[in-house]
């Protein structure tokens, strides 16, 4: 068993930077705690490559620079599962993000994969291994870490690293090796980790069904929340709940004695925010909202919708039995809807090797410049001869 490296000074810091840079790709996985704030707290940070493994504690360590100098370096892949969390970790200590960066939970579908599948579901497939989880739980901020919780905790990037030869040798094998450069690359992109309070309200659920001042009250509140929980380093739900904002948003109260009546509203936030809640309740009713962008694909779909969906359905399923892939892993129902109703731009079918494969087809499609026909008894798409 390879022995794990405990780095908690900066002496044994520069020497594990000096292995890192020696290296052509390292795994990479974070422990961190984030219930009883609003930013993650950074507690460990596991590196491996299949000759050594390192578990870095960061609240040891008085500056991290020349780590993440290491691991930023462009020259050496980062290997993630599931990479958002661990990326967005990176983001706000650092204002940059890492690249390359390889994520084993893009790769697996197109092995055969259901999508975003399971750390434990690629450690049970491809190594045959039932994962721990009796540390799960665990409180990573504690110090001393126990060794069980050490090794618990290196074991994660030892089995990635396993994980990713096995998926980058059957990608090649399969020749797929280059099919997820792209989305990879999205993955880095920083506005995925820019947080911004005036958007806060996209991620409330059930604002549609609102009225003209009641989406402005939901809108100004979700804001403030954002803003507050961000300047105070709490929870956002500690702050206020998004029922507790439709609330406010229906009931509308304003006076602090008011809004004491709303039961949603415990006493610590009246007394300490009541005056600002209120007085953002009143402005809000009295602007108009933002509008909200329409979404069309709720309404009930058209006959010829409904054929055009299902030919876009028969290019998806062509396109991946040819490539021995679930068909719902190139394209789901909701994403054919979205591509043909309203074009969005988060449609999967338009970004990285969904495009490649199938997306670049179907919009060629809807675009009227490829045509769908039948040739030996098998589907052929060919393009639309210009007639002058």
């Amino acid at each position: 068993m390879t022995p794990i490296q405990y780095i908690d000074t900066i002496e044994q810091l520069a020497v594990l930077c000096e292995q890192i840079n020696r290296e052509p790709w390292i795994a990479l996985d974070t422990e961190f705690l984030r219930e009883k704030t609003y930013y993650p707290k950074f507690c460990l940070l596991q590196i491996a490559t299949p000759d050594w493994v390192a578990c870095v504690d960061p609240l040891a360590l008085p500056d991290l620079k020349i780590l993440f100098e290491a691991i930023y370096n462009p020259k050496i892949v980062k290997v993630f599962h599931s990479s958002r969390q661990d990326l967005e970790i990176f983001y706000q200590l650092t204002g940059q993000l890492p690249e390359p960066v390889f994520d084993t939970q893009v790769a697996a579908p197109l092995l055969g994969f259901q999508d975003n599948p399971g750390y434990a579901m690629l450690v049970s497939s491809f190594l045959n291994i039932n994962l721990n989880k009796a540390h799960t739980r665990a409180d990573w901020s504690k110090r001393p870490l126990s060794e069980a919780e050490i090794q618990y905790a290196a074991d994660d990037v030892i089995y990635l690293c396993r994980i990713y030869q096995i998926i980058i040798q059957k990608l090649s094998a399969l020749g797929r090796a280059d099919w997820l450069k792209q989305d990879f690359i999205d993955l880095t992109n920083p506005d995925l980790y820019r947080i911004q309070p005036d958007k806060a309200w996209y991620k409330i659920k059930g604002k549609n069904k609102l009225t003209g001042k009641q989406l402005s009250i939901v809108q100004s509140l979700a804001e403030w929340r954002e803003k507050t929980a961000q300047s105070e380093n709490r929870p956002k739900n500690w702050l206020l709940r998004d029922e507790s904002i439709f609330d406010l948003a229906k009931l509308q109260p304003e006076t602090v004695s008011e809004l004491a009546l709303v039961r949603s509203i415990n006493e610590r936030i009246v007394n300490r925010y009541g005056t600002m809640l209120c007085q953002l309740i009143t402005e809000a009713k009295n602007r108009p909202p933002i509008p909200l962008k329409e979404k069309n694909r709720f309404a009930k779909k058209t006959q010829q919708q409904e054929a055009i969906l299902d030919i876009l359905t028969a290019i998806v399923r062509l396109r991946a039995e040819e490539n021995s892939l679930n068909p719902m892993i190139l394209a789901s129902r909701k994403d054919l809807e979205t591509l043909l109703i309203e074009a969005d731009e988060s449609c999967p079918l338009l970004h990285g090797w969904r495009y490649t494969m199938a997306g670049r087809e179907l919009t060629g499609f809807l675009e009227g410049k490829l045509l769908l026909g039948i040739n030996d008894g098998k589907i052929d798409i060919i393009e639309k001869i210009s007639v002058k």
